[in-house]
C-alpha cells in the first residue's frame, strides 16, 4: 500500500464507504455508511458537515447471527418520509452470504439517534411485479418529486456472471413499491465493464429544472467510477426515454491527485447553500487481496459547481474536507 497524500484527497471520515448524508428539518445532518466489518449500521449527527468527523457514532442495529440480514450489511441510507425515519440497506444471509436483498428499518420515535429501530423486513415489490428482489439486489436510494416517492436500486440479472442494472419504481409506502420495475441503465460502455459489468450506488440531485442521477460502475478497485443520467423535472420518471445517459464517466481515478476508485456518493447542502457531494475513495491504487476486505475506502467531500448550461461539474478541489 503506497498512499499518495495530496491537497485533493483529504479524508472527511475515515474508513466509511458508501457514505450517505441527510439534512433534516431539525437542523441536523445525519450520516451513515458501510463499516469495514459489514456487520452493523452506524449513525452520527452534527449541526454542520465540518463537525461531523468529531461527532459521536452510535450503533443502531447489528446483524443477525443466523438467517437473513446475517452478513454483508451494506450501504445504509437514512430517510425521513411518510412522517417517520427509515433506513434502507442491503444484507446477505448468514448461511448464504451472497444472497443479498434490500431491507428496511423503521424508527419508533422522532429521535433516530436514541429511539428504538424495528425491522420491517425485505422491501416488497408491487403486487404485479414478478421480477424485483428475486436476485442479488442492493444500493437502494429514495427521493421525492412532485409529491411522489421513488425507489431506485441495483439488481443483477442474467446467467453466469450476472450484470448489475439500475431500476426505478414508484413507492406505495416506505416498505412497498407501487409500480413494477423500470430499467434505467445497464452497463453499456467499456468503463462500466471493468472487472464486473456494474451499475450501482444511485444518488439524486435536483437543480435547474433537471433531475440528475449519479451512479457507480465497474469493480470496486481503482476502476470504480461514476456515471450520470439526466431527466427533465416535468418528465415521466418511470419512462426510460426520459433519461439521457452520459457517454463517459463524470468522475474517475486521478492518480496525480491521489484519488482512486471514487464512487457510491450522496448529495447534501452546506450551511451556506452549496451543493455538496459525499463519496468514497482510496488514497492508493494497488490493493492486496479482495478489494472488499480492504478497509480504506474513506468518505470525502466535493463541492458541486454548475456550468452555464446548468449541468453539474464534478471536479476535485483542494482541502475539500474543510467544507462546512
Amino acid at each position: 500500500m503506497n498512499e499518495i497524500l495530496t491537497e485533493y484527497n483529504d479524508i472527511w471520515i475515515e474508513k466509511r464507504a458508501d457514505p450517505f448524508v441527510y439534512k433534516h428539518s431539525d437542523g441536523y445532518y445525519y450520516f451513515t455508511a458501510s463499516v469495514p466489518t459489514f456487520d452493523k449500521i452506524i449513525l452520527r449527527r452534527a449541526k454542520s458537515l465540518s463537525e461531523m468527523p468529531e461527532a459521536d457514532e452510535i450503533i443502531i442495529w447489528e446483524k443477525h447471527t443466523t438467517g437473513i440480514m446475517g452478513h454483508h450489511i451494506w450501504a445504509p441510507e437514512i430517510h425521513y418520509l411518510f412522517g417517520k425515519w427509515y433506513i434502507y440497506f442491503a444484507a446477505g444471509e448468514a448461511e448464504n452470504i451472497w444472497n443479498i436483498r434490500p431491507y428496511v428499518l423503521e424508527c419508533t420515535g422522532n429521535d433516530p439517534m436514541h429511539d428504538a429501530w424495528i425491522e420491517k423486513g425485505i422491501m416488497k415489490a408491487a403486487d404485479d411485479d414478478e421480477f424485483s428482489f428475486h436476485s442479488f439486489s442492493l444500493d437502494a436510494t429514495v427521493f421525492e418529486h412532485l409529491g411522489r416517492y421513488y425507489y431506485i436500486w441495483a439488481e443483477k440479472t442474467g446467467v453466469g456472471k450476472a450484470i448489475s442494472n439500475l431500476y426505478i419504481a414508484e413507492m406505495e409506502s416506505p416498505v412497498k413499491l407501487k409500480t413494477t420495475q423500470v430499467l434505467l441503465t445497464t452497463p453499456d460502455y467499456d468503463w462500466e465493464r471493468i472487472g464486473f459489468w456494474v451499475n450501482e450506488g444511485p444518488a439524486v440531485l435536483k437543480r435547474n429544472g433537471k433531475i440528475f442521477l449519479t451512479y457507480s460502475a465497474s469493480a470496486t478497485g481503482a476502476c470504480y467510477c461514476m456515471g450520470l443520467l439526466t431527466a427533465n423535472e416535468d418528465s415521466d420518471l418511470l419512462d426510460p426515454s426520459s433519461w439521457v445517459k452520459e457517454r463517459y464517466p463524470v468522475l474517475k481515478t486521478d492518480s496525480e491527485k491521489g484519488i482512486f476508485g471514487p464512487g457510491h456518493n450522496s448529495f447534501t447542502k452546506s450551511l451556506d447553500g452549496k451543493d455538496i457531494m459525499v463519496f468514497h475513495a482510496r488514497q492508493y491504487e494497488e490493493i492486496v487481496g479482495d478489494p472488499l476486505k480492504d478497509p480504506n475506502r474513506h468518505a470525502m467531500l466535493m463541492e458541486i459547481t454548475w456550468s452555464e448550461e446548468g449541468k453539474p461539474i464534478f471536479e476535485y478541489q483542494k482541502n475539500s474536507a474543510n467544507l462546512s
